[in-house]
């Protein structure tokens, strides 16, 4: 029997946060857990931007008929001028490559794939901590895992002598995932000092670098959110970029994510697209068109595309907004700083809270976060974040 002989498995735990925060009766509930942008009011709109691509293609889509396994091919194209920028030499000397993927989530399953085809010795090194689903993908594809040191969050700081160190032992051919900007679950970023050091240790071992970047625009800018990739394409020959539009254009049920390779000659760009798209063709042989033709209509669009940017601009500057008042909210009431808040980028931070902590502020307080301490900033708002910070207060209890 296949179907009376499956053991049973633990629940995801971010759709069990979901479960958790949709059953809690209390009208004051706060979900920090889920990660995707809320507004001042507790909604996760859809852009006007988005709306008005939207209408546009009602009105002069003229098919649905089947793209190709490489997905939409303009936003193939505008999305590797988004990373690297209309003038990178790696676009000027013809060595990148762009493949439409389902998100981010799928990119990173496409890359997994096809480094086990192809190298499947190599070790895939992760940051410790990093986005839960990074060691299921890359485990699910038969991968050889290892981690190196990247954040303490009882301490709130960023062990970057430690992770030097740690990938010094790479070996030529393992791929060393990165997160480009706002890191997942930390928001603890690299300078671009250090972003540089990496560069020259990652080239002396001949690892590749699989950049993970969700974020673009959410941190310091479209620009500046793109130093990592654009350093690393122009100092390394290879170069792997998992890229999603599900937070910066608020995609997320549409699923509009690219897989982007850098070469370090077109030929050798050609072929491993070619191997890309038969690793697609054996999984899921299209990706969806429809949020990828909102990307490329908006990106195209002198109407729109201000619009998006002064949307993203927003965003992200609301995302400050809130880590600056938690972080002043929690100045001085508790014997550890929390001013660390204030200083990362993008949607997470990790309070560095204890287990028994986080049920106390869901059970007690109606506060939801994950099992690991992370939250969601983008769920802040000025109207929940007092109840937040004093129920921090009243659970306080960091790890040590």
């Amino acid at each position: 029997m296949l179907f009376s002989a499956l053991a049973p498995i633990p629940p995801d735990p971010i759709l069990g946060m979901a479960q958790l925060f949709a059953a809690d009766p209390s009208s004051h509930k706060v979900d920090l857990g889920i990660g995707i942008y809320r507004d001042e009011n507790g909604a996760a709109p859809v852009l006007t931007s988005v709306k008005a691509a939207e209408q546009w293609l009602l009105e002069h889509q003229a098919s649905k008929a089947y793209l190709s396994s490489a997905g939409n091919p303009e936003f193939n194209h505008l999305t590797a001028q988004l990373l690297l920028g209309e003038s990178h030499p790696a676009l000027s000397d013809d060595r990148v490559r762009t493949v439409q993927t389902p998100g981010g989530t799928a990119a990173l399953r496409v890359a997994a794939d096809f480094i086990r085809a192809h190298r499947p010795n190599s070790t895939v090194w992760l940051p410790d901590p990093t986005w839960a689903n990074h060691p299921a993908i890359f485990g699910a594809a038969g991968l050889k895992l290892a981690t190196y040191p990247y954040y303490e969050a009882a301490g709130a700081r960023l062990l970057f002598d430690r992770m030097i160190d740690a990938l010094s032992h790479a070996e030529a051919g393992d791929v060393v995932v990165v997160h480009g900007c706002c890191h997942n679950p930390t928001g603890a970023d690299l300078s671009e000092e250090q972003w540089d050091v990496l560069a020259g240790t990652l080239r002396r071992s001949s690892a590749v670098p699989l950049v993970d970047l969700a974020y673009q625009g959410f941190g310091v800018g479209l620009e500046g959110d793109a130093y990592s990739v654009r350093k690393l394409a122009r100092d390394l020959p290879e170069v792997l970029i998992a890229s999603s539009y599900s937070k910066n254009f608020a995609l997320y049920r549409d699923r509009a994510g690219a897989i982007t390779l850098v070469s370090g000659r077109g030929v050798d760009a050609d072929l491993v697209r070619a191997h890309l798209l038969r690793t697609i063709r054996t999984n899921y042989s299209m990706p969806p068109d429809h949020g990828a033709a909102v990307v490329a209509h908006i990106l195209t669009s002198p109407t729109c595309r201000p619009v998006w940017e002064s949307e993203l601009l927003v965003m992200s500057e609301r995302i400050r907004q809130m880590r600056g008042l938690l972080a002043q909210q929690l100045r001085g009431r508790t014997a550890r700083s929390y001013d660390f808040i204030a200083t990362q980028r993008g949607m997470f931070t990790s309070l560095g809270l204890k287990a028994e902590d986080v049920v106390r502020l869901r059970v007690e307080h109606s506060i939801h976060i994950s099992s690991s301490g992370r939250i969601n900033v983008a769920g802040l708002t000025r109207s929940n974040v007092s109840r937040v910070a004093e129920a921090l207060v009243a659970v306080h209890s960091p790890a040590g």
